[in-house]
């Protein structure tokens, strides 16, 4: 962390006091974890889907209906700072006022922005849920910022643009500043005291490129918490700075440690489209401006539940558009919780992906997570997903339940994840004997190619290749298990098998939606097997095929 910003953020815990002198109540104050009735809906009413998500929510979750607050709202992501002001921050504010929801003092004449002064007491919003047609971002406005005294700002901080969600969360703080950002008296708090959350609103958004992949959070989120967050993750450091790679490889650390299978790339660029990033449930990477490497692949999903970060400046500039930054791509791509950026928001003051990490691990909301996990309020950033939703609610034991509902894709994930605690508690009889649950359980080749490379590694060949002869040959996970198919296939030719693997290429080349670049790269292991094999019309098929396909990378 710079010096500066090491200046800067104790400044958040030397704030005026909550209550003024001869008040007799008590300041409201959220509790640390939100409830159903804690939570705020924001919707807009100009907007009937807007709406719509937000009932869905509410019957979800079992939140109020009273808790619902719609308002005539603007269209458009992007809004003006007067717009803002006049239809968002002043109609909200007195809606919160009206029903106890914030306490807020009245004071003398308004802010430069038009907003009326208050000397805000405390609030007891656990959390408030901004429903997509709710605006994203609020555009700068030059000549407020000149009319404001910056000049002890930052140059690079002397902007008054803004996410929308960053401003709401400061509507119960005392001075509210216009420009630049204001130090997160929450971040990196384990048990923050009710004098920071007091100040504090924690906003997180349902949002996407259409109404049904926004809908898809709460749904995703809520299968989840019933059968646990199972699958792989990948973690990519890119090579980029000392600073991110360094949140990225203790991200890593964290979930190698609670035994999830994880891929850490450390290679300059993102992840190649022929990464394996089958049954993905937890992605961590940087630095690309859109979404690429395997997630791009036609009809790429991610598994159920996933939680996903891309760091990017402008990761979240839109989240409407299913190709455009991250955050938008991630949600149409079927996870449950991401963040983003709308604004340049510089790298030391985005949500550190290790925080986030390690508090959900601990159990923690994604409300609770990501923000213990943010440096600054009224700035950047957006968090889109479910503030109730905790990934880590159902233990890996109950998980594992017959009755515990978890996916058949999944299932064997959560096996392997047992094995790998077995084997690390020193219990190897009984990790051996979940292993052979888990190949009973596989739709995949996953658990073959695991368990191969672990018998690999201790010198047992015999074994390892008895484990990838026993894999299904099926089509397994689509776009998202074409690179686990290549790497099945491949070992057993390795292995020197190269008849069985032969079937497998033909089933894997044979996908119709394979892009280019993969076939290219593919064909000539296809090739190498088919001749091994004697499959001289195979090889020749494929030879034709390898040699009409376009130049290209």
């Amino acid at each position: 962390m710079p010096p500066w910003l090491r200046r800067l953020l104790p400044a958040a815990v030397r704030l005026a006091p909550l209550a003024l002198p001869g008040l007799a109540a008590p300041a409201p104050v959220p509790p640390p974890a939100p409830s159903p009735a804690d939570v705020l809906v924001l919707a807009n009413a100009h907007d009937p889907e807007s709406l719509a998500l937000a009932r869905h929510y509410l019957g979800a979750r079992g939140v109020p209906t009273a808790n619902l607050v719609a308002l005539p709202l603007p269209l458009e992501e992007t809004i003006s700072r007067a717009q803002f002001t006049a239809q968002l921050w002043e109609p909200l504010t007195d809606w919160l006022r009206a029903r106890g929801w914030v306490d807020l003092l009245p004071m003398e004449g308004r802010d430069p922005a038009g907003r009326r002064r208050h000397a805000p007491q405390g609030h007891r919003i656990g959390a408030l849920v901004l429903c997509r047609g709710v605006p994203l971002k609020v555009a700068p406005d030059e000549a407020l910022l000149a009319a404001e005294a910056t000049p002890r700002l930052r140059a690079e901080f002397r902007t008054n643009q803004a996410a929308v969600d960053a401003e709401l969360s400061l509507i119960a703080w005392p001075v509210a500043p216009l420009a630049g950002f204001t130090p997160n008296p929450l971040f990196n708090r384990d048990r923050p005291g009710p004098a920071e959350l007091a100040r504090v609103v924690r906003v997180s958004r349902l949002d996407g490129p259409s109404a049904a992949s926004a809908r898809a959070l709460v749904d995703s989120a809520l299968a989840a918490e019933r059968h646990g967050l199972a699958g792989r993750a990948l973690v990519d450091l890119a090579q980029r700075g000392q600073v991110g790679d360094a949140w990225l490889a203790t991200a890593a650390r964290e979930l190698a440690a609670r035994d999830f299978e994880v891929l850490r790339d450390e290679a300059p660029a993102t992840f190649a489209p022929g990464a394996r990033a089958d049954a993905t449930a937890l992605y961590f990477g940087w630095y690309s401006g859109t979404i690429d490497g395997p997630f791009h692949l036609p009809g790429f999903r991610f598994a159920s539940g996933a939680i996903a970060l891309h760091i990017f400046s402008y990761s979240a500039a839109t989240l409407r558009d299913p190709e455009q930054g991250w955050t938008g791509p991630l949600v149409a791509r079927g996870v449950a919780a991401t963040v983003g950026n709308v604004y340049e928001p510089y790298l030391e003051l985005t949500h550190r992906p290790d925080l986030l990490v390690r508090r959900l691990l601990a159990g923690a909301t994604w409300a609770e997570a990501i923000f213990h996990a943010l440096p600054a309020l009224g700035w950047q950033a957006v968090a889109v997903g479910d503030p109730l939703y905790r990934p880590f609610a159902t233990g890996l034991e109950a998980q594992l339940a017959p009755d515990a509902g978890l996916p058949a894709e999944l299932r064997s994930h959560a096996r392997l994840r047992r094995v790998r605690e077995l084997l690390r508690l020193g219990r190897d009889a009984e990790a051996e004997r979940q292993l052979a649950q888990a190949r009973d359980e596989a739709r995949d080749a996953g658990v073959a190619v695991w368990a191969a490379r672990r018998e690999l590694a201790a010198g047992r060949a015999a074994a390892g290749l008895s484990w990838l002869l026993a894999a299904p040959v099926g089509e397994g996970a689509g776009a998202a298990g074409w690179a686990l198919r290549a790497e099945h296939a491949g070992m057993l030719a390795d292995a020197g098998r190269p008849e069985a693997a032969v079937p497998r290429w033909r089933a894997l080349l044979g996908e119709a939606h394979l892009p280019v670049g993969l076939r290219r790269g593919w064909l000539p292991r296809a090739i190498e097997a088919a001749t091994a094999a004697g499959e001289a019309d195979a090889a020749g098929r494929w030879r034709e095929e390898l040699a009409a396909l376009p130049p290209g990378n």
